[in-house]
């Protein structure tokens, strides 16, 4: 098995994230630094992250939570600003996000330990819909609406065609859903001003067919199985 899909697997972080772990020599096999992606390892070789021996899980846990303003989306942060780990009480297995909503971003996160699962669902080939509530400033113009339906310009590439469905218009503000399946940083709020509409607020809603219903802000709860094999099918293109 390779180095960075057996490290996902052991619930240490999302394979993408385990390359960057490999890369800045947090990892060791059989007490040598390996720096090298693609390495393999087998049952039988010991492998650490940051000095500690990590093991495949025999357990896979999956989380829905509500994440409100002002916590950061990663397992730990270099400027001690509270991560949503913070609002994870109790739970004995090591889990991380599954893709990112940041500082500022509030709504639904997925956190998990089956880094096969976070893999297949952060692959943009897959195209699972993540829909957003946005506030922006001022009226939503009808080119804008035009413009974040057929794709916008972000650093030389073109957004995939988003969905767009306006909730409630003042002379001041716009609240409106808005229905993407890419995962660029940042990508909504972009988007919005390049079609010059900053965004006052921002939420996640839904990620495929998965919604907050009532689940209150700052709170989790575990998937229902139903909802586990939902993910595993549309992570792998079904």
């Amino acid at each position: 098995m390779r180095l960075q899909k057996y490290l996902a697997s052991c619930g240490v972080a999302s394979r993408r994230k385990c390359e960057e772990y490999i890369l800045e020599g947090k990892v060791a096999v059989n007490g040598q630094v390996v720096q090298t992606l693609g390495t393999k390892v087998a049952e039988k070789d010991e492998v650490t992250f940051c000095g500690k021996i990590v093991s495949l899980q025999e357990t896979y846990v999956y989380y829905m939570l509500n994440k409100p303003v002002g916590y950061v989306t990663t397992v730990q942060d270099e400027k001690q600003r509270q991560t949503v780990l913070d609002l994870i009480h109790d739970e004995k297995h090591r889990v991380y996000p599954v893709g990112r909503l940041d500082y500022n971003t509030s709504g639904l996160l997925l956190l998990t330990n089956d880094g096969e699962l976070t893999y297949g669902l952060t692959h943009p080939k897959h195209h699972v819909n993540k829909c957003y509530e946005v506030k922006v400033k001022g009226v939503l113009s009808q080119e804008a609406q035009y413009a974040l339906k057929n794709g916008v310009l972000l650093e030389g590439k073109m957004t995939y065609p988003a969905q767009v469905k306006v909730l409630r218009q003042g002379e001041k503000s716009t609240l409106f859903q808005l229905t993407i399946h890419e995962g660029r940083n940042r990508q909504v709020r972009r988007m919005c001003e390049a079609v010059g509409y900053p965004v006052l607020s921002l939420k996640r809603v839904s990620i495929g067919k998965l919604t907050l219903d009532d689940l209150a802000l700052g709170h989790y709860r575990a998937l229902t199985e139903k909802e586990v094999q939902y993910l595993k099918k549309v992570s792998q293109g079904g």
